[in-house]
């Protein structure tokens, strides 16, 4: 269907989908996840066409994936031991069908080509529920958990950063605009001239900042913390609750507290995030596990990160993953936040 950016759907039926999946519960080994059942039959825009996505599991870079589309729609958690990472889903364009004017629901029926029934029979809902699950595992044993996260390198392929078809998709689903395209690329050849022309970096670092001052863009973003590596990061303890009211420091103040691998008791304070610097934003979610992706396993952290309403990953910095369309939630420190007033928004 090529769905873009802004388009609305439906998705299936429970029995339509169910016909798409294997035994498994997956579509050309994308898994359907067990909380997607609940929005069966309704309606939602397409937050971003996912043609692309970002590997954080095997960190190779940017990797291709076909035929699937980022609705307005959060991982809950629930199946996989109350996750809070809150992963944006990834929907098949099998399990979904163009609704608004034009479009007639008939002339989209699932095809012979993703209708699938293997030896085993039809798949249910008790399978898609299973299989968050890896099998094979004891009572007692900690779970291994299956998502779609964990098994994204199975359903995707490695994308070269220099396929400039990714760019051109990019901009025709309707994903980024042209203004995002030329500050990209005004910022890439920027941060090459400062790797090669190190002697120039501070005037070069002055100029940048001034003409972005000129039209409300952000600080050159990779700039290095003030602590000597070995030190310790100052820890703040804000007690942060969800639905409470802060302003993110200045990113002067944030480099004081990281390390020169730009990192708080372990956490990096990413390039991604100076963009939300000096802004006023909600709490979401006060942060003390979630599934690593890499095992599957359920990690506790020690010190409770913070999740911001609305403050995820751009990609406006990223090496070889520019433009992912993934969304994925920053982290924060309380240390980079500071509690304030409703009166004061």
């Amino acid at each position: 269907m090529k769905l873009r950016a802004g388009d609305w759907v439906e998705i299936r039926t429970k029995q339509e989908i169910l016909d798409t999946l294997d035994k498994n519960g997956r579509l050309e080994g994308l898994p359907f996840m067990p909380q997607m059942f609940s929005y069966c039959g309704q309606r939602f825009r397409v937050y971003k066409r996912a043609h692309k996505t970002c590997d954080t599991v095997t960190k190779t870079g940017g990797r291709r994936l076909t035929d699937s589309v980022h609705l307005e729609l959060r991982c809950d958690g629930e199946a996989y031991g109350g996750c809070q990472a809150a992963c944006l889903l990834f929907w098949k364009e099998a399990w979904l069908k163009p609704v608004g004017k034009g479009y007639k629901s008939s002339a989209f029926a699932i095809g012979a080509e993703h209708r699938t029934v293997d030896n085993n029979g039809r798949c249910t809902e008790a399978d898609v529920l299973a299989a968050t699950i890896a099998p094979d595992q004891s009572a007692n044993e900690e779970p291994t958990y299956v998502c779609q996260a964990t098994l994204l390198p199975t359903y995707t392929t490695i994308l070269p950063w220099w396929d400039i078809r990714q760019y051109l998709e990019d901009y025709t689903s309707g994903n980024i605009t042209i203004r995002r395209i030329i500050s990209a690329l005004s910022y890439a050849c920027y941060h090459r001239l400062l790797r090669h022309r190190v002697r120039l970096a501070p005037p070069l670092l002055k100029l940048y900042d001034s003409f972005q001052a000129l039209w409300g863009g952000s600080p050159y973003p990779r700039r290095k913390g003030t602590i000597p590596a070995g030190n310790p990061t100052p820890s703040v303890n804000l007690n942060l609750q969800p639905g409470e009211l802060v302003r993110v420091k200045s990113y002067g103040e944030i480099l004081e507290t990281l390390d020169e691998y730009n990192k708080n008791k372990g956490l990096l304070f990413d390039a991604e995030l100076v963009p939300y610097c000096e802004g006023t934003y909600r709490v979401k979610v006060r942060l003390s596990k979630f599934l690593d992706e890499r095992t599957g396993k359920m990690t506790t952290i020690k010190t409770p990160a913070i999740i911001l309403e609305n403050v995820w990953c751009q990609s406006r910095y990223s090496d070889c993953r520019l433009f992912c369309p993934r969304s994925i939630y920053s982290w924060w420190r309380e240390a980079w936040l500071e509690r304030i007033s409703e009166g004061e928004e």
